[in-house]
């Protein structure tokens, strides 16, 4: 049994580092959590953009999925970038074999606006994946993708929100609202609760990753025992400093601080 918590990722890989297993696994060593990670996809991307996607095959996901549950239970788990319905179906088995927490960040489209998934897919993300999961953070474009609307305000997110809660069935829903105007306000739906969190909105293009980042600060403290609510709170505090104190690499949408948040 393992002295630390311990959090998997099962994404893909981003060369430069700013999203992806290496953005996670940055996360979680940053949140004092012992990290491991599946890769999806091999991608040749930068801050500029992404140039060309290889995606791994079924069967060797399903063999790097093995290798780590049959040596060691992780904590919680997210998972990222899933290209193909075939490696969802891998990783639904893999949330209803083992009863850990599982963040859905349903990865659909870079900040570059490049898109990462494949069309039909996206059926079966909402109609199989999703409700396997602890939770679903989608930004405001994956969220429209998903429940099919149009999304312009906070009562479009709420509209949205009981498409994923009532209707796919998910057990919570993190809808980021970065891409609206204002501050920048995240909100959390169950069934029964909803709770929003504002941050004043920090103009910056540096902002590659943070979808990543977010999601694996929430799994992260879900592997150290806290609850949803608990880490979504300081989730949203550590994307804030992630984003506020971003290193300003590269020559397009530059990655975020994963090392700069010194809260608990």
């Amino acid at each position: 049994m393992s002295r630390f918590p311990i959090a998997l990722t099962v994404a893909g890989n981003d060369p430069t580092g700013g999203a992806g297993i290496l953005a996670d696994s940055k996360t979680f060593h940053s949140r004092g959590v012992y990290g491991m990670a599946a890769v999806t996809s091999l991608t040749a991307q930068n801050t500029m953009g992404v140039q060309d996607v290889f995606n791994v095959s079924v069967d060797f996901l399903e063999k790097q999925l093995y290798s780590v549950f049959s040596d060691e239970m992780p904590h919680a788990m997210k998972s990222g970038m899933i290209a193909t319905v075939d490696m969802m179906e891998i990783i639904a088995r893999t949330a209803d074999q083992y009863d850990i927490p599982y963040i859905i960040d349903p990865v659909m489209i870079a900040t570059s606006g490049d898109a990462l998934i494949e069309e039909a897919s996206i059926d079966f993300l909402r109609e199989t994946l999703l409700p396997a999961a602890t939770s679903v953070t989608p930004n405001i474009h994956e969220a429209e993708k998903i429940a099919g609307i149009k999304i312009e305000n906070a009562t479009d997110i709420r509209k949205a929100a009981d498409i994923f809660v009532k209707e796919i069935g998910v057990q919570s829903v993190i809808i980021k609202g970065g891409h609206l105007e204002g501050d920048a306000v995240d909100y959390m739906f169950t069934r029964d609760t909803t709770i929003e969190l504002s941050e004043p909105r920090i103009e910056t293009s540096n902002t590659h990753g943070t979808g990543c980042t977010f999601s694996a600060a929430i799994t992260a403290e879900l592997a150290k025992g806290k609850t949803l609510e608990e880490s979504f709170r300081l989730a949203k505090k550590y994307i804030s400093s992630a984003i506020r104190n971003n290193p300003g690499i590269g020559k397009g949408n530059g990655p975020v601080n994963h090392f700069s948040y010194r809260g608990d």
